[in-house]
């Protein structure tokens, strides 16, 4: 069983922002997927797949690790 859920992420700009959330969340424990809809200037829709619900803390922390921002 899996679940998906879309994160909002902002100061994605370019291929490599989008790589770099990629590679950052696909780090977290049970993630299995992740796909970006990058939308440079604005809100880009994280989607991610995992075994189980993740925490808002872990997401963030991924994001943050990154160097962007999630959106409240």
């Amino acid at each position: 069983m899996t679940t998906s859920a879309i994160y909002p992420v902002s100061g994605m700009t370019c291929a490599h922002c989008v790589a770099a959330v990629s590679a950052e969340l696909r780090k977290v424990d049970g993630v299995s997927d992740v796909t970006i809809e990058l939308r440079p200037g604005g809100l880009s829709p994280v989607s991610v797949t995992s075994a189980r619900p993740l925490s808002i803390d872990s997401v963030r922390a991924a994001v943050d690790e990154a160097g962007y921002v999630l959106a409240d």
